[in-house]
């Protein structure tokens, strides 16, 4: 896994949306006017700042991502008003005539009352194919004059204009306005009033109450100052009142494109003890604050009451401290993966209740894993196959791995600690020396805490793809209880989500991240341990944007498949567990348990079915079982299941060139694709 270099961007690019000035920005009274006259309309806002906000399938829309289109077209929606349903044929129509010509439509509900359960039941019912994007906080449809469901709003890509609006019952100027927009004339038709749709309320901002010292530096403090402190890990530090109102238009920014805090489980799936998330009235607060000019108001300044600054272990002097050996990177190029090693002079064993990495270069240390391993390497060189327990993990945007009081990690006597460390240049040549702290548990723990993977090396992305998905699982053969899950991928990847599905059948959304950021990268704590039945599978789905839309993207021109570097690719959760037959007093052979089988099908398996179809076999293993199919399908059913797959594993296992060479007929048939 990696981490990143700094996140400095969004200042600037907050900067360049709102300027330098933090006096109050246009305040909005059209989104209050339930009748809007002539001159209602005419005095909405004239700008569409930037925002991300997540569909009711949990995919994210960022608006200034979609830069490169002709024209941006939204449309209000509410469950149950009769007029978006009656009109939903009209939006088919418009996007079906501008289907291929760059325009982008989107739904937009800004309505509280409404769920995602039953916005999803309501695009089903009705018929949607447009993304309903949800705008819980109100904040989207607000900033925009919304009042009345089934409304219009165009926007011009190009300056971010809102160049047109009126009813979609209306569609003949909304069609015109679309299609000069798009021929690039700009809207030229004049805008109406936004119709009889359902009537859109929002709550009052209540900007004028708003004090500084009573609602937003509390909020501030407890959210948001444990990295924005001296050298901490946020790019400046909320001291006091003059730091924080210098920044207000960067905060509200990465409010409304949901980039801060860097925590990005959705809230609408699970409950997780380690949420990071602003609640809905926190954010409303902060934002409306800042909309109003970042007022001082009266009382004394909570965060200038104490100089705060970053502690070198966030969790107290550590038992023992694990020195990973020093490592020059260079200013430029790139470093393949370090894997260093240093001796456990232990004597005799702990077991761990927490780890915590300490970074030297935190811009050049882009992951730090490591591992207990029996004996030091020979070679100099540690090997993760020589792991036999966790002693910590690092990305940028983790903390420190504190793990359930009932579970621990057992750190053997003697033996070695390697080391997996990847570093990325950043202009300048470094000497990083980082530091693995770990703390001991005063007495043995009830059970051992596990790790295990759910990867898919195959994984290979088209050039240019938007909306690629992935999709690998791993078979629990014993009941286990699932602690937490970190997500991992690189530049490319968007989203991510884990699903629990139960030998019945049944699937059940375990964590989702609708927006999957390469720059924060954690563990997701489940509040509550989940239950996993034998024979069940943990799925992981990955979707990777391969455009130009993506702004971290090197290449859209390339396919890109699985490789260490960030550059490259790949689909890498972590799961930390416990399995339900095994102590600490009692323990199993846990590796054993997750076999050749049960990896490859997690692979490859890409519709979940038990089974490998031909379509689903990629790389050599693939490119070799397709030419061979018929021989390993002994049933003739068109599926390799667990049976046909095992004597396979069983070859590749003992065979040293890793596959044995094709049947010549099957060769023969390869050449001739």
């Amino acid at each position: 896994m990696h981490a990143r270099l700094a996140v400095l961007g969004a200042i600037a690019s907050a900067f360049v949306a709102y300027g330098c000035s933090t006096g109050p920005l246009t305040p909005n009274t059209a989104s209050r006017v339930q009748n809007p006259s002539a001159a209602d309309v005419a005095a909405t806002p004239v700008r569409a700042d930037n925002f991300m906000l997540v569909d009711a399938d949990l995919q994210a829309h960022e608006l200034y991502r979609l830069s490169d289109a002709k024209a941006v077209v939204l449309v209000t929606q509410t469950n149950g008003d009769a007029v978006i349903r009656r009109e939903a044929a009209t939006l088919h129509r418009l996007e079906a005539l501008y289907a291929g010509k760059g325009v982008e439509f989107l739904m937009l509900n800004s309505s509280p009352a409404d769920s995602r359960e039953a916005i999803q039941a309501e695009a089903q019912r009705v018929g949607y194919e447009t993304p309903v994007l949800m705008d819980s906080y109100q904040l989207v449809g607000e900033s925009l004059g919304v009042t009345r469901s089934a409304e219009v709003i165009l926007i011009d890509p190009k300056t971010w204009q809102v160049v047109w609006r009126g009813a979609l019952a209306d569609d003949a100027a909304a069609g015109k306005a679309i299609e000069n927009l798009a021929a690039g004339r700009g809207a030229a038709v004049a805008s109406t009033a936004p119709g009889a749709g359902a009537a859109i309320r929002f709550r009052p901002s209540g900007a004028a109450r708003i004090s500084y010292a009573k609602d937003v530096a509390p909020i501030l403090e407890a959210k948001c100052v444990a990295c924005h402190e001296e050298g901490g890990i946020g790019p400046f530090a909320m001291k006091d009142y003059a730091a924080v109102k210098g920044f207000a238009p960067m905060i509200r920014e990465v409010l409304r494109t949901d980039r801060m805090p860097p925590y990005n489980a959705d809230p609408h799936v699970g409950t997780f003890s380690d949420d990071k998330n602003l609640s809905s009235d926190e954010v409303r607060t902060i934002v409306h604050w800042v909309e109003a000019g970042a007022p001082r108001g009266d009382g004394a300044d909570p965060l200038a009451a104490a100089r705060r600054v970053a502690q070198d272990w966030t969790l107290g002097k550590p038992d023992l401290v694990f020195k990973i050996p020093a490592y020059k990177v260079p200013a430029s190029g790139v470093v393949e993966y370090q894997r260093p090693w240093v001796a456990n002079a232990e004597t005799e064993g702990h077991w761990l209740r927490a780890t915590a990495v300490k970074p030297g270069e935190r811009q050049a240390v882009h992951h730090v894993l490591s591992g207990w391993m029996k004996t030091a390497p020979r070679n100099g060189r540690s090997s993760e196959s020589n792991w036999r327990s966790s002693m910590g993990r690092y990305a940028v945007g983790a903390e420190p791995d504190i793990f359930d009081p009932d579970v621990g990690v057992y750190l053997p006597p003697g033996g070695a600690i390697g080391f997996q460390m990847h570093y990325t240049p950043f202009g300048r040549e470094v000497v990083d020396s980082s530091q693995i702290g770990v703390y001991f548990r005063k007495t043995p723990p009830k059970y051992i805490l596990r790790q295990t993977v759910i990867s898919d090396p195959t994984i290979d992305i088209p050039p240019n793809a938007a909306h690629h998905m992935e999709t690998a699982y791993v078979e629990f053969p014993k009941d286990a209880l699932l602690y937490d899950a970190f997500v991992h991928a690189h530049y490319r990847a968007t989203a991510s989500d884990l699903w629990l599905q139960t030998p019945d059948g049944r699937k059940t959304l375990l964590l989702a991240l609708p927006r999957y950021d390469f720059n924060w990268q954690r563990a997701y704590t489940f509040a509550k341990p989940v239950k996993i039945p034998a024979g069940s599978k943990l799925v992981a789905r990955y979707w990777y944007d391969n455009s130009k839309r993506n702004p971290a993207n090197p290449d859209p021109s390339i396919e890109v498949t699985w490789g260490e570097q960030s550059f490259q690719e790949m689909l890498f959760t972590q799961v930390d567990f416990r399995w339900m037959d095994e102590t600490a007093a009692k323990q199993i052979d846990s590796d054993a348990r997750f076999d050749g089988v049960n990896r490859l099908l997690g692979f490859l398996d890409d519709n979940v079915d038990g089974k490998l179809q031909k379509a689903e076999l990629r790389g050599p293993f693939g490119r070799w079982a397709r030419d061979n199919f018929e021989m390993l399908d002994t049933d003739h059913d068109g599926g390799l299941d667990k049976t046909e797959l095992a004597p396979v594993i069983r070859v590749l296992d003992g065979h040293p060139s890793g596959l044995p060479a094709a049947r010549p007929a099957a060769a023969a048939a390869a050449h001739s694709r």
